[in-house]
């Protein structure tokens, strides 16, 4: 830090020490960003698909570096796109990871690579917001300073910008202003698999599309299967390249070929094969794979099972086609002797295949009846893995599938061999373990921290995390009960009322440590509106109550887990269902506590944001997001969570009227003067603080825009005769 002349000793240290405050505080705001932007790491992602692949063998993509089209989108300006398309198990993933290998050793300094592998069975990784947090969170990794364009999301107001309904517009923000930043040099972007990104698949290859054509200094390599609704997106961009690795028979066969000599070398080793042994495997190999990686990956699986006397014999059976393959792994499994292990080979690869991201080995034992026993025997489990043929691998203690296809091929052409009836009875085995393992597992304080307001950036997991087998059930739970169909689980006093009058709060205090409230939220919500057909008014009430304390204190229970027992408690109303069920939760040393109303009051949620009056408001369409507008600015709010999703700038003066596009429906819930109305009836007097400038309604749900910037949620049953 250069002097000032004349400033004197001490002004200088005040000054050095400013500086310094300044720097950390820009040091933690790029670890937020980071943080908040990493759904997933894709270096670790490549990492972990090599290894389940057995490795990448350089000589297997090679030749696409030295391929026509492939120097043709390297060397031309104007050629910003290259696809790579292929069917299942022709090697497109490895090519990707090769080439990514390859740009990494030949890049200039300055220049960025960026990259996403898409994977269906992963609920995280499966998305169009996921592919561009991870290619944003790459970009940002290599040059830091581009974090100023994430951070401008914070600066307006937004506490989760990367998450909910507008977190794919927020996004799309993002990445252009980076593209546009002057100090950016040249950018490549490669995403694996686009026909395995299952949400928002559309808006992605608009997105690929319109940034290929406009952003000069990014090229882009995407890959996918033969699927026309990609073709027909992608065909729109100019001076794009298609790499068909259909039409390039010979390059593929020849990178198999180099592939299958690997293979079969490392399981005479392993094998102890001799000479004639290798060489018939080798022959049968090299004559049936018909240019399919995957082929060969999966027989060389399945001889590693078969002992050395046998190979020979066995090598014709092994059928020439991918499903013909896959169709007698599974025939394999339901004629083992052991008709114990064949059902446990079927529970295992039906609770895979539907279940919401991989599942680590510890989630499995607890979550498939039968391999209780070996949560602690975790060499065992991986035997009892090993019979479900190959279409399961284990990396890093999780379980994936070999590939797509494989799940494709159980939930389509091998459905009645997997699954007893239906997709949904595995969908409620799965939430009656999740039932069985949260109420084991969950209680007040699981990580036994020192105080109640102990924040939560502070937290750090216990060494044996007891979340690290309750986790999965804790985020997922809901989802499966739903998916179930099982109604007779929501009966007042039946297993769902139990479990939450049990453990609501411990439920809740897990996904604060799992950084998750806002899926809580969302899975209340989702449990209300589900509950809504069935006539359990106590169970109703009670998630009702549930929505409603979570909703107040969301911000609370995000910062500061435990104070679900405190405040959260404490101030809520004293016949609020929650409180009166968890009064006993309360500590003891709060001897004495204020006398609150006695029912929540309408309002739902109070949002601050504005720094003045709010002038104008509006829901959406579909009631899932409320627009605010005040001075010179416009905010976007999250209806169900409250979150602010996005700040607008740019008007020169008072927004008075803020609007989406209009549904056609007629509201009859509405503020007249100081009264909230329906039809012609006067319901509800607003206090003089409650008076509105603004106001907007959605089933129910009427939010108000007060002089003081605030916004109030209340919320009525329509359509009634209201008694006192």
């Amino acid at each position: 830090m250069p002097l000032i002349y004349g400033e004197g000793a001490e002004h200088a240290f005040k000054r050095l020490r400013k500086e310094i405050q300044n720097s950390l505080i820009e040091n933690e705001q790029y670890r937020r960003c980071i943080q908040d932007l990493r759904i997933t790491d894709p270096r670790e992602d490549k990492k972990r698909i090599e290894e389940t692949k057995g490795g990448l063998l350089e000589g297997s993509y090679r030749w696409i570096l030295e391929h026509s089209d492939f120097q043709q989108w390297r060397d031309d300006k104007q050629s910003r796109l290259l696809w790579i398309k292929g069917d299942p198990g022709k090697g497109k993933t490895m090519l990707l990871c090769g080439i990514i290998d390859e740009m990494s050793r030949e890049t200039k300094a300055g220049t960025l690579l960026s990259y996403f592998f898409c994977q269906a069975t992963d609920l995280r990784i499966n998305n169009a917001t996921s592919v561009l947090r991870g290619l944003i969170y790459l970009i940002i990794s290599q040059q830091p300073s581009l974090v100023s364009h994430v951070q401008e999301k914070y600066d307006q107001g937004a506490e989760k910008p990367f998450e909910g309904v507008n977190a794919w517009t927020a996004l799309s923000t993002v990445f252009e202003h980076i593209m546009q930043d002057p100090s950016l040099e040249n950018t490549y972007l490669i995403i694996d698999a686009l026909d395995e990104c299952q949400t928002d698949q559309s808006e992605l290859l608009k997105f690929i599309v319109q940034k290929s054509s406009t952003s000069p200094r990014a090229k882009w390599i995407v890959s996918s299967r033969n699927w026309p609704s990609i073709e027909k997106q992608l065909e729109t961009v100019e001076q794009n390249v298609r790499l068909c690795l259909e039409l390039n028979t010979d390059s593929v066969s020849g990178a198999v070929i180099m592939y299958i000599y690997c293979e079969v070398r490392r399981l005479a080793q392993l094998q102890k094969y001799d000479p004639k042994t290798e060489s018939a495997a080798r022959d049968h190999l090299l004559s049936n794979a018909n240019g399919t990686f995957l082929w060969v990956a999966l027989v060389c699986q399945e001889l590693e099972k078969i002992p050395r006397r046998k190979i020979p014999a066995k090598l014709n059976a092994f059928p020439q086609k991918l499903d013909s393959l896959y169709e007698q792994m599974i025939d394999h499994i339901c004629t083992v002797e052991d008709k114990e292990d064949v059902n446990l080979c079927k529970q295992i690869l039906a609770s895979v295949a539907i279940v919401y991201r991989p599942l680590t080995l510890k989630e499995l034992t607890s979550l498939v009846d039968g391999l209780e026993d070996y949560s602690n025997d975790l060499e065992s489990l991986g035997e009892i893995i090993g019979l479900c043929g190959s279409f399961l691998t284990i990396q890093e203690d999780t379980v994936y599938f070999v590939h797509q296809s494989a799940k494709e091929f159980l939930l389509q052409k091998a459905f009645g061999k997997v699954f007893p009836s239906s997709t949904a009875e595995i969908h409620y085995m799965m939430f009656s373990r999740s039932l069985e393992i949260m109420s084991r597992t969950l209680r007040r304080n699981i990580y036994g921290l020192d105080t109640p307001g102990f924040p939560i950036d502070s937290v750090k997991p216990p060494d044996l995390d007891p979340l690290n087998i309750v986790g999965y059930s804790c985020l997922y739970w809901v989802d499966h009960l739903c998916a179930s169909q099982n109604k007779i689980c929501f009966g007042d006093n039946g297993i769902v009322h139990a479990l939450l009058k049990e453990h609501f709060l411990h439920w809740i205090e897990a996904l604060s440590l799992l950084k998750s409230v806002i899926s809580g939220i969302l899975a209340i919500c989702k449990l209300e509106n589900f509950l809504i057909p069935i006539k359990s008014p106590s169970l109703y009430e009670f998630v009702y109550d549930m929505k409603r304390l979570t909703r107040y204190y969301q911000s609370l229970i995000e910062r500061t887990p435990l104070q679900l027992y405190c405040s959260a408690l404490v101030f809520a109303p004293e016949k609020s269902i929650v409180r009166r069920q968890f009064e006993k939760s309360i500590p003891s040393w709060i001897q004495r506590m204020p006398k609150m109303q006695a029912h929540w009051n309408a309002e739902l949620q109070t949002l601050k944001g504005h720094s003045s009056g709010v002038l104008s408001v509006a829901f959406s369409p579909d009631g899932k997001q409320v627009v605010s507008g005040s001075y010179k600015t416009v905010r976007l709010w999250d209806a169900a969570t409250g979150a602010p999703l996005q700040m607008l700038e740019g008007h020169s003066s008072r927004v008075r009227s803020v609007a989406f596009s209009p549904d056609g429906k007629l509201q009859t819930l509405r503020v007249s003067g100081d009264w909230v109305v329906e039809g012609i009836s006067s319901n509800l007097w607003l206090p003089p603080e409650y008076r509105v400038i603004c106001q907007a309604t959605w089933n129910g749900i009427i939010v108000l825009g007060h002089s003081s910037g605030r916004i109030s949620f209340l919320e009525f049953v329509q359509g009634t005769n209201l008694t006192i």
